[in-house]
């Protein structure tokens, strides 16, 4: 079974009817729409307008005219996502699936139908693939995670260094995390851009986002089957050969949550940790005084501008109410992390910095936080600590107000972050020692780097990925694999070289935020 569609009785998968809006969430031509233009342009202005009208719990319309809850309140997405025996993971138990009336090609599909993972199941079933998932990652090695990113982020700023300007988020921030989860999941780097294109398209619910699920799908399975047969130090591996016992289609759903979750949210927070250290003044006056570290910009930009700002979380297990609105056994709530952290219950002053605190809901709150958050931190701290020591001197070429957004029901992100800089010397590149053993895979498509084989956590994996190109003729559509000359090389790569005399990125930053 594909996350493509939900199960439905064959009558109503034929001719799906658009569902009368029950009179308990109010006349429908007045519900906001959360795939509408106004959702789209400024969706925390319309949370806020949501919780003035409505208090912490919303009615709103889904695409395809299917109303749902929205939770606003930082404190009833907690009694949601605690109380299991209120609120159900299993979306199965929604009432327009057993009605028949989502149309098969609804872009709500990738992201809410039912599917054989930890998600979307309770109590003792998903106890245990949620074990099997914890330990898997929490094999590898944070040591060797943090080395491989840096390698990775020098790849790529080497790709756009020598030109003194580049589009952070599309040279940047949209390919270092999926060059990591490649890696981690022990896939070959080739795979990295179509896999980018993909999950991002799923995730907002566009027209193809079906399509691209399937895409994501048929690799997924494709890599379970190989590594059945030949394991090695990766997170796929891991689940394969846990005591759980996960089957074919549990291993390869799960993988496609970490890589979906992991990619769209590291992006996300990459671009907006980005923009706060290039234009708040807060962030400058903090960093430059040693009020604020790095990480501690990265937990900041959690609370401001988490990387999902709604996701569907629960579907109501009986009659129940929470934040004063009445709940029917069935109807789905969507749980609203950014309206959460913006919660004026809990930040009635959202100027006031929040260092150190880890208690936003980014990454989900309870049994069901991110497995996976750790990673995404090491590559968004470790990410631009690299790239600030490299270019220290970065500038925006367009002012903040100038910098465009794109939003999606789940999700609000940068289209692009124009900078400038002084372009390092020549043969300064810390990859420059190891460049010529390790070109890229392709001209214009991400960067095989000296790492492509080597997994996040053991720098001497056995497990090649060189028979990826020779599987079942139903192997995906993919972009060009790697050369044989790239495929030959060892596995474990050397350790990038360093320079003897390098300045730290942080007095390198220091001394640039002094400068402005």
């Amino acid at each position: 079974m594909t996350a493509s569609s939900p199960k439905q009785s064959p009558a109503a998968s034929a001719s799906p009817r658009p569902p009368q809006c029950p009179v308990r969430f109010g006349d429908p031509d007045a519900l906001a729409r959360l795939f509408g233009p106004e959702a789209a342009e400024d969706p925390m202005g319309l949370y806020e307008r949501l919780r003035a009208r409505h208090g912490p719990v919303a009615p709103v319309m889904l695409d395809g005219d299917l109303p749902a809850w929205l939770v606003l309140g930082y404190r009833e997405i907690l009694e949601v996502v605690g109380t299991p025996s209120r609120f159900s993971r299993d979306s199965r138990t929604w009432r327009w699936f057993k009605e028949g009336r989502v149309p098969p090609g609804s872009p709500l599909l990738p992201m809410i139908a039912w599917q054989p993972v930890c998600l979307f199941l309770d109590g003792e079933e998903r106890h245990r693939l949620r074990l099997a998932l914890n330990v898997s990652l929490e094999r590898f090695n944070r040591r060797g995670i943090r080395r491989h990113i840096t390698r990775f982020t020098h790849q790529l700023i080497d790709q756009f260094a020598e030109r003194g300007e580049a589009d952070l988020a599309a040279d940047f921030a949209e390919h270092l995390p999926m060059l990591v989860m490649t890696q981690l999941l022990g896939m070959p780097d080739a795979y990295g851009p179509r896999l980018v294109e993909a999950s991002r398209d799923m995730v907002a619910g566009t027209e193809t986002s079906v399509a691209s699920n399937e895409y994501i799908v048929e690799t997924l399975q494709q890599l379970t089957r190989r590594k059945r047969k030949e394991p090695g130090e990766d997170a796929t591996s891991w689940l394969i050969e846990h005591p759980s016992k996960l089957t074919d289609e549990e291993v390869w759903n799960h993988l496609r949550v970490i890589l979906i979750a992991a990619n769209e949210t590291t992006v996300n927070l990459l671009k907006s940790t980005l923009r706060m250290v290039l234009t708040d003044p807060r962030c400058h006056a903090s960093l430059a005084g040693g009020q604020m570290t790095l990480p501690d910009v990265v937990e900041q930009v959690l609370w401001d501008e988490p990387p999902l700002m709604t996701i569907p979380g629960r579907w109501a297990a009986v009659d129940t109410e929470v934040g004063g609105q009445k709940i029917k056994a069935g109807d789905m709530l969507l749980l609203g992390l950014g309206a959460g952290n913006h919660d004026p219950s809990v930040r009635p002053d959202l100027s006031v910095p929040l260092h150190g605190n880890r208690s936003h809901l980014a990454f989900s709150s309870g049994p069901q936080e991110c497995p996976g958050q750790e990673i995404g931190r090491a590559i968004a701290d470790t990410g631009i600590d690299t790239l600030l020591t490299r270019l220290p001197d970065l500038q925006l070429t367009v002012p903040d107000e100038e910098l465009q957004w794109k939003s999606g029901w789940m999700t609000r992100h940068l289209t692009s972050l124009p900078v400038k800089f002084t372009p390092p010397e020549p043969g300064t590149s810390p990859e420059s020692a190891t460049s010529a053993a390790a070109p890229a895979a392709s001209a214009g498509t991400a960067v095989a780097g000296a790492a492509a084989g080597c997994p996040l956590g053991k720098l001497t994996d056995t497990d090649t990925d060189a028979g990826e190109g020779s599987d079942s003729g139903d192997e995906p559509s993919v972009p060009a694999q790697q050369t044989a000359e790239q495929t030959a090389q060892p596995t474990a790569a050397p350790p990038a070289a360093v320079p003897p005399a390098r300045t730290s990125w942080w007095d390198s930053l220091k001394a640039w935020l002094r400068r402005r």
